[in-house]
């Protein structure tokens, strides 16, 4: 068995798993919900019981907008103006992330808010240092 000081870290594991377009979080044993991105305890309940998993990346986006410009990082400058959004994964946590597949217009993200909510599917968005996640919206 590894000692705690063996073991990768949680965020460590999530890029590692993001950078392959998997998902990773934790399940807690003791309530059955997950947390994402993945820590070392529950969310929910603070249970320390918990077991690493990985989600389906779908989900359902919730509400959508467009980033301020300039970027409010340099290293999302390259992908300015971009939309983010609140996604719903299918699993149960909400999660904000770049939307793909809507332009960051006024008219555009009016069209996306009157379909309501829309089904979205995870994906790793390279980056010149970590991938970041995004999801992109299914016509």
């Amino acid at each position: 068995m590894q000692t705690v000081a063996e073991q990768p870290s949680a965020i460590r594991r999530y890029y590692e798993g993001l950078a392959e377009g998997v998902f990773r979080a934790i399940r807690c044993q003791a309530c059955g919900k997950h947390t994402f991105p993945p820590t070392g305890c529950c969310e929910h309940c603070g249970s320390w019981k918990v077991e690493p998993v990985e989600l389906s990346g779908e989900g359902t986006l919730l509400f959508a907008t467009h980033n301020i410009f300039p970027a409010c990082h340099p290293r999302f400058e390259k992908i300015a103006p971009y939309v983010y959004g609140h996604i719903r994964l299918k699993e149960g946590p909400i999660v904000q992330a770049i939307v793909l597949g809507v332009q960051a217009t006024p008219a555009d993200l009016g069209r996306l808010f009157e379909r309501g909510p829309v089904p979205v599917t995870a994906e790793a968005l390279p980056m010149d240092d970590l991938p970041v996640l995004a999801f992109r919206i299914h016509d």
